[in-house]
């Protein structure tokens, strides 16, 4: 069984002193390198907002980062401006291993946010990733990275209910831990056959 490493979403904004920092975020990463050796496949993710984007709390005249709004597709959480397309918070760790199999970025459609290395947040709109670890044979994925409760969590969501056999390294991964986020996540993804390890 051909296995992946899919490392989620490693990026400077994430990371302390980031935009949208998750507390510990950079300490994931030299765990995250010593794995890339075992995996026979290495995919990272790179939220990549165009300026403006629509999740920005910037956008929304009389909104604040975290309250939450509803869009065409959905309720969606207002984020700070972050991971914007060729800026120094969207560029990965300067730590994290970069040599990549598939470098998949996400979240570049100005109207829709994408958690999900699978799917945009209106679950229907493919990123092309399950067409590319088909292709490749892949059937067992490991994720890893930023955030546990959102990124991470959609990705491992969207993997198992496509057949995918799905483990998240809870220790390789941190959390923003919003309202209840992370109890909710961890439920929903054990629920869905996903492996916590």
């Amino acid at each position: 069984m051909t296995q992946a490493l899919v490392v989620i979403d490693v990026q400077n904004d994430f990371c302390p002193g980031g935009a949208l920092a998750v507390a510990d975020g950079d300490r994931i990463v030299p765990g995250i390198n010593a794995l890339m050796a075992d995996a026979d496949a290495v995919i990272l993710t790179q939220d990549w907002h165009p300026a403006g984007h629509s999740s920005f709390a910037t956008s929304h005249d009389g909104k604040a980062p975290f309250d939450l709004v509803e869009m065409p597709y959905g309720p969606q959480v207002l984020w700070p401006d972050h991971c914007v397309q060729g800026s120094q918070g969207a560029a990965f760790h300067p730590d994290l291993r970069v040599d990549a199999d598939l470098i998949l970025r996400k979240g570049f459609r100005g109207g829709i946010d994408s958690y999900s290395a699978f799917f945009e947040n209106d679950q229907s709109t493919p990123t092309g990733l399950e067409g590319y670890l088909r292709t490749r044979g892949i059937s067992q994925l490991t994720l890893v990275g930023l955030a546990t409760d959102f990124c991470v969590a959609y990705s491992a969501l969207d993997a198992a209910r496509l057949g995918f056999d799905v483990t998240v390294r809870l220790d390789l991964c941190r959390a923003i831990d919003l309202d209840g986020s992370l109890a909710a996540a961890r439920n929903q993804m054990t629920g869905a056959g996903v492996t916590l390890i």
